[in-house]
């Protein structure tokens, strides 16, 4: 664990430097459904979301007014190769992954994905985040009904025209197959690992990003 966070320290430092940045004020969806509830017809919520190292991504999560749990994870593979070891490999299907349980009162699924492009990861780039390479680190979206495939696509092919990124969006947007809890030590990471190198370098300036790019959704 202390050499992949020395690794993790180092990869994250040059992904700080070399991430696209938006170019352009980052817009709100122009498709959504606030006041909504995803589609289901029930209450709470989920989006299952991959960007990256799941450390990160849950991190920014826990910051977001409306958001009630957030699980880390894996999706993508199947139940037998669901553990960090295998899915590192890059060769299970799976990507690092986390499922955002929400209340759609305040916080829609639109704004999720504000969050998740503007802060929690780099959509732009392929099967990787920074140094961290593989189809595990990539980019995806894992809708679960109609609704959330018609927002996510509808966002990126907003993104994309309004030139947010200076490089083009990659984020997959695929049905949600299964999703598979990662191991307790993963799980709520930043918060019980806060100075360890990787939080302090690379999820804590996400972190305090939240602030800074929609304060508006800040707890």
């Amino acid at each position: 664990m202390m050499a992949k966070s020395i690794f993790r320290l180092a990869a994250g430092l040059l992904f700080l430097c070399a991430s696209a940045l938006p170019a352009v004020h980052f817009p709100d969806p122009a498709v959504d459904n606030k006041g909504g509830d995803g589609g289901s017809g029930k209450g709470k919520q989920t989006a299952v979301l991959a960007g990256g190292c799941f450390w990160c991504v849950e991190a920014v999560f826990q910051q977001i007014e409306g958001v009630e749990k957030v699980v880390s994870g894996y999706s993508g593979g199947d139940a037998a190769s669901a553990h960090y070891e295998i899915v590192s490999t890059g060769n299970t299907g799976h990507a690092e992954s986390v499922q955002v349980t929400y209340d759609p009162r305040k916080i829609s699924y639109g704004q999720v994905l504000k969050v998740f492009f503007s802060v929690a990861h780099d959509p732009t780039e392929l099967n990787r985040q920074g140094h961290d390479v593989g189809t595990q680190y990539r980019s995806a979206i894992f809708y679960s009904n109609p609704e959330q495939k018609k927002i996510a696509e509808a966002y990126i092919a907003q993104l994309d025209r309004a030139g947010v990124f200076r490089s083009p969006i990659v984020t997959q947007v695929v049905e949600l197959r299964s999703f598979y809890p990662a191991e307790e030590h993963h799980q709520n990471f930043c918060r019980r690992n806060p100075t360890n190198p990787y939080v302090v370098s690379v999820a804590m300036p996400k972190v305090e990003k939240v602030k800074k790019e929609v304060p508006e959704l800040a707890k």
